[in-house]
């Protein structure tokens, strides 16, 4: 029997893991996929042996202060994948702990696969020796990377971003509207503000502040906020009692980020996933990111492209604004989103630029994804 280890810790890796695993099913239908992975990769018969969560932390202070607990972890992973010994390993996104796997795991002779490369085009480009010690190929979701790779061992093929097959070219803000229940009239704003509880920590009442001022500017605004799970659920809510903004317009939703997205005019989004996916949806947005000043000064020191979002990074140019860190004030934010919202030709443009990029990483990447893992299983 095919045996196919996996390990992705964060709710994009999930998502991403889950359509290759049912990619994959469709050749191998009686493989078995076990390591870490979360809820959507479960509901593919994935085996979870620990729980996902505790590898969505972000940020240097949250991960140390989770160190201990994720090592030992990853290291009784690692020794129960040498006893197993599957026919392939393939790490999802999650690189500081998937490539120390990675690279004990090749040393033995097992093949790995890194879905997701590494954001060396971004940051920390010196973890290349790295890469190429511990990666046996690499599938890339963007079409510049496999160029990063010409001149090393690793092999990148290019399979696109499965978000971009999954979300239509167009969608109708109409029908959404009218689907959720809401006025067609009145400026809707959605709010996402991170899918983890460090995240909501740092940008929640951030988020809040930005809100009651566009408030007062925009009285009938409705505010949309997709959150993941209860536990962000009430973070969000704590923070709204704590900025006196409970009787506000606010809809908090579980999940349905997507569809808070498409109903909106203009969205607030933390850096990060949700960034790409508001952009293939089509909506113009405001890109916000906060994290503990230790962290923050850490990873300043490691950037060096101009830009986080990924609609800007793919663009090759700001085509929206960012406002990292101290200059994530409810004031710019408030202000840049309000801009967006009376200026109709500007976010035309915007949406234009969002489609080139849509229709440029809509490759059918389950499929693709699934044709450069076989060739590893088919001795097996």
């Amino acid at each position: 029997m095919v045996r196919i280890a996996m390990v992705a810790g964060e709710a994009s890796s999930d998502q991403l893991a889950a359509h290759l695993v049912t990619a994959l099913k469709k050749h191998l239908p009686n493989a078995t996929f076990y390591g870490i992975g979360g809820p959507k990769m479960q509901r593919q018969g994935f085996e979870s042996l620990w729980p996902a969560e505790m590898l969505a932390v972000r940020g240097y202070a949250e991960v140390l202060r989770h160190y201990r607990a994720i090592t030992r972890m990853r290291r009784q992973l690692l020794s129960r994948l040498l006893e197993d010994r599957p026919d392939v390993f393939i790490g999802v996104d999650g690189s500081d702990f998937n490539l120390w796997l990675e690279k004990r795991l090749k040393r033995q002779g097992i093949p790995t696969i890194h879905f997701v490369s590494p954001s060396i085009w971004a940051w920390r480009k010196n973890r290349m020796n790295k890469i190429v010690q511990s990666v046996s190929h690499i599938l890339a979701l963007y079409p510049f990377e496999p160029e990063l790779y010409r001149d090393t061992t690793v092999k990148c093929s290019y399979v696109g971003h499965p978000l971009a097959d999954v979300i239509p070219l167009e969608i109708d803000q109409r029908a959404v509207r009218e689907q959720l229940g809401l006025a067609q009239d009145r400026p809707v704003i959605a709010l996402l503000p991170g899918s983890r509880q460090s995240e909501l920590e740092f940008m929640a009442e951030t988020f809040i502040g930005a809100a009651k001022l566009l408030l007062l500017r925009y009285p009938r605004a409705l505010f949309l906020v997709p959150l993941v799970s209860r536990e962000t659920r009430n973070q969000f809510e704590t923070a709204l009692w704590k900025q006196k903004a409970d009787e506000m317009p606010f809809t908090l939703m579980f999940g349905h980020a997507a569809e808070a997205v498409a109903a909106s005019d203009v969205v607030l989004v933390a850096s990060g996933t949700a960034t790409l996916e508001t952009a293939l949806v089509g909506r113009p947005m405001v890109i916000a990111y906060k994290m503990s000043p230790w962290s923050w000064r850490l990873m300043r020191g490691m950037r060096y492209l101009p830009w986080v979002g990924l609609p800007n990074i793919l663009a090759g140019r700001y085509v929206v604004p960012e406002f990292l860190q101290d200059e994530a004030t409810p004031e710019n934010l408030a202000q840049a989103l309000g801009n967006l919202l009376v200026d109709r030709p500007a976010r035309a443009a915007i949406s234009r630029v969002f489609g080139s990029i849509h229709r440029l990483l809509r490759q059918d990447t389950a499929q693709k994804a699934a044709d450069a893992v076989l060739p590893y299983l088919q001795k097996a």
